[in-house]
């Protein structure tokens, strides 16, 4: 699969659900905006680290449960605190690490983001690990795909530039639809009997076609590809640390 198919992929699994899915970002961006906003007093930092691993973990459900096409509903985003000690250590220690690689400096910090990128998800898909090992799972299963994770991301630049045009209220809508592309992207990771199913093996992971990024329609480059090979030289080697 390529970006472009990973974010048509993420377009039909919205349909019906958007309503849910906006209202669950502006609910999300409000009260991180507000812990944000008190984050100058200890109190506010108290409560960024006990709110917002929950929060993020709640929203990573409702992108994964879209991009599987089941059913949403606005509660979802606060199943986090069913799981709060899991989702507290989790978020703390993922911000904690990636903070660290950031003072070394910032490339490292951006690797390792993307290195715990599928943790949530992960977490999501198996009750019974810690943090410490949904963690390590997704940095063994990023390894080789952080490249094309960013370039998934990347194709989103355009809807990005809109939302500047639009003083970011289009953001309310392309947030969710990004955030299910990625949750697409996690899917295409496991193996194919698990795509469906909540239950991640200690098995090997497949991973299925290449991502391009798509600006206007049209292929940036391919990441894999052979005739891309300079690309390849110059940053997977960076993105697999």
């Amino acid at each position: 699969m390529v970006a472009k198919d990973f974010r048509k992929s993420a377009w039909e699994s919205l349909r019906g659900k958007w309503g849910v899915c906006v209202l669950a970002f502006l609910i999300f961006d409000i009260i991180s905006g507000a812990l944000g906003g008190l984050s100058y007093i200890g109190v506010g930092v108290v409560a960024i680290i006990i709110v917002m691993g929950p929060l993020t973990i709640g929203y990573s459900k409702i992108a994964l449960n879209v991009a599987r096409n089941k059913e949403v509903d606005l509660a979802m985003l606060f199943d986090g605190f069913k799981d709060f000690g899991r989702t507290l250590v989790l978020y703390l220690t993922n911000q904690i690490f990636i903070v660290l690689w950031t003072l070394l400096l910032i490339v490292p910090g951006i690797i390792k983001s993307f290195a715990y990128s599928m943790s949530y998800y992960i977490l999501l898909d198996n009750p019974n690990i810690s943090a410490n090992d949904a963690r390590k799972k997704s940095i063994e299963m990023m390894k080789g795909n952080k490249w094309r994770l960013f370039c998934l991301q990347f194709s989103f630049i355009g809807w990005y530039l809109l939302c500047l045009i639009t003083l970011g209220i289009l953001t309310f809508w392309v947030s969710p639809y990004m955030e299910t592309a990625k949750a697409k992207f996690y899917l295409s990771l496991l193996p194919e009997d698990e795509r469906e199913d909540s239950v991640l093996n200690d098995g090997g992971v497949v991973v299925d076609g290449d991502v391009n990024t798509n600006i206007d329609g049209n292929d940036f480059f391919d990441a894999f590809d052979d005739n891309s090979q300079s690309h390849k030289d110059d940053f997977k080697d960076d993105f697999d640390l």
